[in-house]
């Protein structure tokens, strides 16, 4: 993943590995959005998903019934192809973490959240950054990350990067001097460096520890959690507004905000039960979000001035 170089050097190179692979046109020679018969849905692995493709497949369903179009998906190599994908306009839609989604769009790509996946109809779209420290470590709260080495996810990761920041500024350390960072490129990473040793402490999203626990890549109580932080804004799927035709656009945000929940999915066909039908991180329903619903993660950035919130 990204390292301590900035990210627009990686957006450079990482776009490059999704561009070669999308459609060969160039934005400038793009066909219009009228002519377009297919859809292009790019999105980053994640350390939850072996099979990303098998993740998205129902809503990719979804977005074919509901646009009458084929979708062509792309397993993007990090959020830097992604976003520069959709600048280039060689992808239509795609799935972002809330950071890099602000960073695309504050950046001028052409994007519209559309929406994010919830556990439950109704529930707001979050998660929360957490940090944790060896079980056996003397330091209890970010206070004691002072001076230690400190595993953080990547540099365009909103909890395993920004909210972290934000989190030791209020604690009075500034994360680019007072500890040694170590980007260690995925959540997973970032919790086993910090259990085995190689850092004092480490930040990840939420899930992840629970989820290395029952995969049993670390046991109950080796690590413990020292911190939380406020509920992140979660993840959106996005929409370039520019390759797609205005009666295209309505058809989507139907899908991905009316249709792509498994109540749905099992009425129409598309799954044969809910407790069968697989959807992106487990989360069966989708709700609408806008782009003001990112605004905390736009404060967060003008709290910590991270080099990365104007990467783009």
């Amino acid at each position: 993943m990204f390292s301590r170089s900035s990210l627009a050097a990686v957006a450079a190179v990482g776009a490059t590995a999704l561009l070669l692979s999308a459609c060969g046109s160039s934005a400038q020679s793009a066909p219009t959005s009228s002519a377009k018969d297919t859809i292009v849905f790019a999105a980053v692995p994640s350390e939850q998903s072996s099979s990303l493709r098998s993740q998205y497949e129902n809503v990719i369903k979804v977005l074919e019934k509901d646009t009458g179009k084929k979708v062509e998906f792309q397993d993007a190599t990090n959020y830097a192809a992604v976003i520069e994908g959709q600048r280039a306009g060689k992808i239509d839609i795609a799935g972002y973490g809330p950071f890099s989604y602000k960073i695309a769009k504050d950046g001028g790509v052409p994007i519209e959240p559309v929406s994010s996946a919830v556990k439950n109809p109704g529930d707001t779209p979050g998660y929360h950054s957490t940090a944790w420290v060896p079980a056996d470590s003397t330091i209890t709260d970010l206070s004691g990350f002072r001076g230690k080495k400190v595993c953080f996810v990547d540099a365009a990761s909103t909890s395993g990067f920004l909210f972290p920041s934000a989190g030791l500024l209020e604690v009075g350390i500034d994360p680019n001097k007072d500890v040694t960072q170590v980007l260690a490129g995925k959540h997973d990473a970032s919790m086993l460096s910090t259990a085995s040793g190689q850092c004092d402490a480490g930040f990840a999203q939420d899930s992840m520890v629970p989820d290395l626990i029952k995969k049993g890549q670390l046991k109950e109580g080796q690590l413990k959690q020292v911190w939380e932080s406020p509920l992140i804004p979660g993840s959106p799927i996005a929409m370039n507004t520019t390759t797609l035709d205005a009666d295209t656009q309505a058809k989507v945000r139907t899908a991905l905000q009316e249709h792509a929940n498994v109540k749905w999915m099992v009425s129409n066909g598309i799954c044969t039960d809910e407790a069968s039908c697989k959807m992106p991180e487990d989360k069966p329903y989708s709700v609408k979000v806008d782009d003001k619903f990112y605004d905390p993660i736009r404060q967060v950035c003008d709290a910590t001035h991270a080099k990365a919130c104007n990467a783009a």
